[in-house]
């Protein structure tokens, strides 16, 4: 057996992914191993994926211990940047989950940030990259492990090696990823992002200072949230075929409720999915007011299921986090 996941504790003890465990246990006796589990710990993942949806719609998964969130547009609604990391990452720790962040104009540096910087936080202004990412070891360019060894043969070892070096010899003899890696990371080449969900048409959200119990409160805030839904689609003259509600819950779970419609639902004055008592009263009884301690809502219209991809060249910024998992 061999390690596949350390915490910070074992990384401070000079431990590493790839060792047996037997190697493990003569470099530090008083580790605790247990079994890895992949297929739990991809559904943690996902269930973190679908909390972090009270900060941006566009979700992806990152590997097997990584999300990326594209939060362009979204950190004014948390005080700014810095805000919106702590926010995440209090949160978190606060679930039992411990977990590194960065924030940057692109996905390919936050990644290196997040898994190569000291800190468990960082927000990396845009002039700074090229300066920050040239320290980092080449396998913070999302390199295989054959690709960065044969580097380092040659004495490429960290990223600056490679930046002000000639591009053509690199790429006869590495080929073309290293030099894309790098100009991904550096906002020089576009790369694109697929979120787990579709991406709502229109949507609108509460926020609220204290959680909220009552089923008759939550009614009342969806219905509020509806209107405005109802009336941003009678503004645009169209009309909505899938609404979703996602409740989001003070222990990190996340409801989601969709009700769908065999036509355009929403055109006319009146004829809005939550206009008196709506759709949203029976489905709302199906779920017991104890399961429905919510901390914020989220009402939107999709019109398409299928899947959204969004390139970004050198624009955004991009927020990742990085699970840390116990010895496995």
């Amino acid at each position: 057996m061999r390690i596949v996941a350390l915490d910070t504790t074992a990384e401070k003890a000079s431990l590493r992914c790839g060792l047996g465990v037997a190697e493990v246990r003569a470099i530090c006796p008083e580790v605790d191993v247990v079994p890895a589990d992949a297929a739990a710990d991809r559904a943690l993942l996902e269930s973190l994926a679908d909390w972090c949806g009270r900060y941006t719609p566009l979700v992806a998964l990152d590997r097997t211990d990584g999300l990326l969130l594209d939060i362009s547009g979204c950190t004014h609604l948390f005080g700014g940047e810095r805000a919106l990391l702590d926010d995440v990452l209090m949160r978190l720790f606060h679930l039992g989950i411990e977990a590194r962040g960065a924030i940057s104009s692109t996905a390919g540096l936050s990644w290196a940030v997040s898994r190569y910087r000291e800190g468990t936080g960082a927000v990396i202004a845009e002039e700074e990259g090229t300066r920050i990412l040239a320290r980092m070891p080449m396998a913070s360019l999302r390199l295989g492990e054959d690709i960065v060894a044969s580097l380092s043969r040659v004495g490429l070892k960290r990223v600056g090696d490679i930046i002000a070096a000639p591009r053509a010899p690199i790429t006869r003899r590495f080929g073309p990823e290293p030099l894309l890696r790098l100009d991904q990371a550096l906002g020089h080449a576009g790369e694109a992002l697929s979120p787990r969900l579709p991406v709502p048409e229109i949507s609108s959200e509460r926020r609220l200072a204290e959680p909220v119990t009552g089923e008759d409160d939550i009614l009342s805030l969806v219905l509020r949230l509806a209107d405005i839904v109802k009336t941003n689609l009678e503004e645009k003259g169209s009309g909505g075929r899938l609404f979703e509600l996602a409740l989001f819950r003070v222990d990190g779970r996340v409801f989601r409720i969709e009700a769908g419609t065999s036509a355009p639902y929403g055109i006319r004055s009146g004829s809005g999915p939550c206009s008196g008592s709506g759709w949203h009263g029976p489905r709302m009884n199906s779920t017991p007011a104890s399961a429905s301690r919510s901390s914020g809502s989220r009402f939107c219209e999709r019109r398409s299921s299928r899947p959204y991809r969004r390139t970004w060249q050198g624009a955004g910024r991009w927020n990742i986090l990085c699970r840390r998992s116990s010895i496995g």
